[in-house]
């Protein structure tokens, strides 16, 4: 299979190609522009395959993205491209929509016009599979049942919105057009090569050079928490086998409120690199709410385990320790960053 990777440089999409490369015989091209959260080194060992290749392409590039389409000439695509960070879309909800609403329509309507021309069996095989977010549902309260696929959607943030506009319009291009198109939901990844302005490597390296946690709140929000491997994995078994129409609910049936997952990090760097001052947990500082903080997310997964044969393989406190073990093996990667791109100051503040 001849797979089309947006994004593939990102947190996700980078975990994605790693095992693409490394466990099948797809051939992929990965489409990123390289925005700040961008990390080219991410997709590791892949690169050198000569199964991967890349292209730097703005998916809003209608004229760029027609003639990616022709050349490659796809038989998936995998569509993660995507601006991501909630306090960013506070900041900025423009860059949001550009991308996530517009962005998806202009690979929407390349993808039919490519998927037009193709021969029957090719059609008739041909997927298009957006990776999408839990949080289009809206917010649980603390006794609701988990999310399921479905869950009516009821987005809070720009973020949310623009992700669910997406959505929308991919399951648009499927009753409208027949545009073999699917949806996957998940909840919070966490792991390795994630960009440092989220919750669990911003703990993690703000720990490691003895800076303030700062939590939100009282802390007590809840979500899902997904080793990113393990979401992979799932995406993977996706595309494969993902049906037209349909939507895949993922998570791990983990949820952790936000002060047990910074409690968990301060555990896990106290075992593994003990700080002379005393526990990591000093540092912890309640701090301002996020505006329109949702309480809670969680996945019920029962869906996408049974039609993907798929179930998360990680516990989280597994997951955690592969997670700080890394950030504690890469702090060149990540010093890098808060020299160059983020340094780690709060985003997202409603005067």
């Amino acid at each position: 299979m001849r797979i089309l990777v947006t994004g593939g440089c990102g947190f996700i999409g980078s975990a994605v190609i790693r095992p693409l490369i490394a466990r099948t015989r797809h051939e992929i091209l990965n489409l990123d522009c390289l925005t700040y959260a961008a990390s080219p080194h991410a997709v590791g060992v892949a690169a050198a395959s000569d199964r991967y290749a890349f292209s730097q392409v703005n998916i809003c590039e209608t004229a760029r993205l027609g003639a990616v389409f022709a050349a490659f000439r796809p038989d998936a695509v995998m569509h993660l491209a995507a601006e991501s960070h909630v306090d960013r879309s506070i900041d900025n909800a423009g860059a949001f929509v550009q991308t996530n609403v517009t962005g998806t329509f202009a690979m929407l309507e390349a993808a039919r016009a490519y998927w037009q021309a193709l021969p029957a069996t090719r059609r008739a095989a041909f997927r298009f599979h957006q990776i999408s977010t839990d949080e289009v549902f809206g917010a649980l309260g603390p006794h609701e049942a988990p999310f399921t696929e479905a869950t009516p959607y009821d987005p809070r943030s720009p973020y949310s919105a623009s992700k669910a506009a997406s959505d929308h319009l991919v399951r648009a291009w499927w009753h409208t057009y027949g545009l073999p198109t699917f949806v996957t939901n998940t909840t919070n990844n966490y792991g390795i090569w994630h960009f440092p302005e989220k919750l669990v490597p911003l703990m993690i390296i703000n720990a490691i050079e003895g800076r303030e946690l700062p939590v939100y709140g009282t802390g007590e929000n809840i979500r899902d928490w997904l080793f990113v491997s393990d979401h992979a994995e799932a995406l993977v078994r996706a595309v494969e086998q993902g049906q037209p129409g349909e939507t895949y609910a993922i998570g791990a049936r983990q949820p952790r409120t936000n002060l047990e997952v910074v409690h968990a990090i301060c555990r896990t760097l106290d075992r593994l690199r003990p700080d002379p001052a005393g526990p990591h947990a000093r540092l912890i500082r309640h701090v301002a709410d996020r505006p329109g903080h949702d309480f809670r997310y969680e996945i019920d997964p029962s869906h996408a385990e049974q039609a993907l044969g798929w179930k998360a393989r990680h516990d989280f406190e597994t997951g955690m320790d592969l997670t700080v073990r890394w950030y504690l093996d890469h702090a060149q990667w990540w010093q890098a960053i808060r020299k160059q791109r983020y340094g780690g100051q709060r985003l997202g503040q409603v005067a």
